[in-house]
Formats: structure tokens, sequence, C-alpha cells
């Protein structure tokens, strides 16, 4: 094209500027609440300044002042709270209605050519540098966002934490006192009914502060890692669970290999696998009339597999998700930290504890490191 042309066109559409800017407006998506709404005709009409004036510019040298307005206007339209999808709206409106007037004089298109490349190359970089930046923006904002999520999370936790151990030790006291003397009234006369039932339920009572108080680092001054037989402990476990397994009918199957050993906090491990177990007692009893738990133990290369099974109801995957996040419950009366608490354990304990949940059954596998 030659040079004559060049300004032909250049001056034309110098000449319809606001002509041009005032259709472009009265198409464009504007938003009642953006802040930055008067500045809109102002930001099309640098955009328009600089693809006119960029013939007389290379690539490389326009490519440079198109960056700098589209990334600036980017940061505009992130603080309006403006949908991208509007925003590359506007843009291409902004394009048509400059084709649109280019084609409304007699030049050829075939002499229009190079000017329509030149502009198409000017929108098409302002809106690959404006979309990127505005979303890195917004990766900003989710991340800030996110950040402050985590840290109130973890506060809340510190602050539960504190909490339980200044009031349960406080509960704990004078529990202790009561089972201390519920065995005094055993030894004195053991014909007295129902201090078995009593001792039992005190258990029970003891197990659940336990939870509370393992969100407490307190919870762990002076206390020693040691050997001790999974199979034993599960034995234990099942013993304590008795009466809730009898009231319930349900069948326990147990397959364990032999002399399993697991170096670690037995009370915790033992915690572990009760509150697993009961709540699967607890889910049996309203569901199933023929509740089975099935409870197997085997050794892997490195590490023992302890899988803990009950044909109850399947768990929705929304539900499954978040399982053993705190808080998250389906009782009406429950906390929602026992799982919570239970995986917290096998992580402190090097292993893993995770729940699949089908139609037949659903499997809590509890992988640990061999002593």
């Amino acid at each position: 094209m030659g040079a004559n042309m060049n300004e032909r066109l250049i001056d034309f559409l110098a000449g319809c500027k606001e002509e041009l800017l005032d259709k472009w407006e009265r198409q464009i998506l504007v938003s009642p609440i953006d802040p930055y709404k008067d500045k809109i005709k102002e930001n099309g009409a640098g955009m328009f300044e600089i693809f006119l004036h960029g013939f007389y510019k290379n690539n490389d040298e326009l490519e440079k002042y198109i960056k700098d307005i589209a990334q600036s206007i980017a940061v505009e339209r992130v603080n309006a709270k403006i949908n991208i999808g509007d925003f590359v709206y506007n843009v291409n409106v902004g394009r048509s209605t400059v084709f649109e007037f280019l084609l409304s004089t007699d030049l050829d298109k075939t002499e229009l050519q190079h000017f329509i490349q030149k502009i198409n190359f000017c929108f098409d970089k302002f809106l690959y540098y404006a979309v990127s930046r505005y979303t890195e923006e917004k990766n900003k904002i989710i991340e800030e966002k996110t950040h402050f999520i985590d840290s109130t999370h973890k506060d809340r936790l510190t602050l539960l934490g504190q909490m339980t151990s200044s009031f349960i030790h406080e509960f704990r006291n004078p529990l202790t006192s009561v089972q201390g003397f519920i065995q005094l009234l055993k030894s004195e006369d053991p014909s007295i009914k129902y201090l078995d039932i009593i001792s039992n339920e005190l258990e029970q009572l003891n197990f659940r502060i336990s939870q509370f108080l393992l969100l407490s680092k307190k919870e762990l001054i002076g206390k020693e890692k040691v050997i001790f037989s999974l199979n034993e402990l599960i034995d234990e476990v099942l013993i304590f669970l008795y009466p809730s397994i009898l009231d319930c009918k349900v069948k326990v199957l147990k397959n364990i290999v032999d002399n399993i050993e697991i170096i670690g906090y037995a009370d915790e491990i033992r915690q572990v696998l009760i509150n697993i177990i009961f709540n699967a007692i607890d889910v049996l009893s309203q569901y199933r009339n023929d509740p089975i738990i099935e409870i197997s133990g085997t050794i892997q290369e490195k590490s023992i597999s302890l899988k803990i099974s009950n044909n109850g109801p399947v768990i929705p995957n929304d539900l499954l998700q978040t399982i053993f996040e705190p808080f998250v419950t389906t009782k009406t009366l429950g906390t929602g930290l026992g799982l919570f608490v239970c995986r917290e354990i096998i992580k402190k304990h090097k292993g893993t504890l995770t729940c699949e949940s089908t139609e037949e059954k659903t499997i809590f596998n509890i992988v640990l490191p061999l002593s």
C-alpha cells in the first residue's frame, strides 16, 4: 500500500474518531456498579490512538505500547469485578466498529488488507496481554483468599486445642476420682449391681475426652513410643466394645496374621480402632438386619495393612472427599472430630488412613510402617 493511501486511511479514521467511539460505547456492556465505567471510553480512545499511530512503528515497538495499556486496563477490570467474557466482548465490538467504518470508504478490499492486518494485530495482542494479566491478578486474589481461609482454619484449630487442653483437663480430674471410687466399691462389695455398666460408660466418656485432648500438644509430654502387638490390641478393643457389639447383634469377622508388631503410642492406635469400629457399629445398628464388621491385617514388604470394613450404606462421594476433615459429621450430636483425630494419629505414626465406599461395603484402610 502506498504512503498516500496509508495517510488517507489514517486521516479518515482520525476524522471520525468521536463518531466511532460513540457508536462503540453504545454497544458495549457496562455494569452500573463498575467504579471505572467513566474511564471505559477513555481507555477505548487510548487503544484507538495506539493502532492509529501504529502504522508508523514496527510490530515489536507497537507491541510494547499495546502491552502497557492492556495490562493497565486488565488491572482495572479485575478491581471492577467484571466478567472476563464482558471485557472480551467489548474489545471485539471495538474491532467490528473500526472495520465497519473502514468498509464504508470507497476503497477496494484488497487495498484495505494491509490496514486490516495491522488492526487485527493490535486487537489480538491487546486481548492476549489483557486476558493474561487479568488471569494472573484473579489467581493472586484466589491464592490470597485461600491462604486467609487456611490460616483462619489453622487458627481455629489452634484455639480449639488450647480450649480443650484447658477445659477437658478440668473434666478429667473429677472423672478420674469417680472411676477410682467405682473400683473401691467393687473391691469392698462386689455384689453391688451395675458397677460394671457404670465403669464401662465412664471408659467411653474417658475415650471421648481423650479425642479432644489429642488436639493439644500437651498430651504428648512424657510419652514414649513402645513396641506392641496389633493382634492383642484389637482383641482388647473388641472386648471393650463388646456390650455395643452384643446390643446391636453385630457379627465381627477377624482375620489377622500372627505376630504383627507396631512401634508407637498404643493408647492412640487403640483410640483409632475404637473410633472406627464404634462408628461402624453405630451405622450398622440403624441400617442393617445382618450387620457385619470385617477386620483383616496383613504384612506387606515394608508396611502393615489393616482393613476395617462394614456392610453399611454407601458413603456419598462428596462426603467421602471431606470425611477426614474437622467438624464434618452426619450425626446429630457428633463433634466431627473423630475421624480427623484418627487421621492425625495415623499421620503421626508415619502411616496413612483412607476410606473407600461401595454398595457392598465401606472400608477404612490403615497402612503403618513395620516396627
